[in-house]
């Protein structure tokens, strides 16, 4: 007895000389490959072409800064804690008197790295910065020859200053809208 009504009994009849030789089988065969001549290719060229993401797409991180040019990061060290692979290191350090231009508050972060071998791009780095400091962007990670090209330093990872470099402000914001 089936537990389903689904089940088809197999046709056990002997094979016609046709079909013994799987010439018919090999036709159609050869009919689904030329078929595929025909059709669009599913790949791309890459350096001319580019692939579109969805929006909830989650790429390389960026450390924001806010309109002023200043950093956000306060090195308070909760995407740190937050991060499952333990993929981001960073240092505090004091703000010295005449980098109020530089850094948003007293404490900034001094080191700040990823290690995107690590990252497994959950986002809860995201959603634990209380100041909005880090985001994960649009972009993808490029191909590397060295493990030491996929650490990102804080260099890397900041954001162009939008008062010297408005333009490149704006094409690293990307679609994500700029929270304040």
């Amino acid at each position: 007895m089936a537990l389903t009504n689904r089940s088809i009994q197999v046709d056990r009849k002997p094979m016609t000389w046709l079909e013994s030789i799987y010439l018919w089988n090999i036709v159609k065969g050869m009919a689904i490959t030329f078929s595929h001549l025909f059709k669009r290719r599913p790949t791309i060229s890459y350096p001319e072409q580019t692939r579109s993401f969805s929006k909830v797409f989650r790429g390389l991180h960026v450390l924001n800064r806010d309109e002023e040019g200043r950093e956000r990061c306060t090195a308070c060290g909760l995407c740190a804690v937050a991060c499952p692979a333990e993929a981001i290191t960073m240092e505090a350090a004091e703000r010295l008197p005449g980098e109020e231009g530089l850094y948003r508050e007293e404490k900034y972060a001094a080191r700040y790295e990823i290690n995107m071998l690590r990252c497994i791009f959950c986002g809860l780095c995201e959603e634990a910065c209380p100041k909005d400091a880090i985001y994960l962007s649009q972009t993808f990670a490029p191909a590397n020859y060295g493990r030491s090209g996929f650490i990102y330093k804080k260099n890397d990872l900041l954001i162009p200053n939008p008062l010297t470099e408005p333009e490149a402000y704006q094409k690293a914001l990307g679609e994500k809208a700029s929270k304040n």
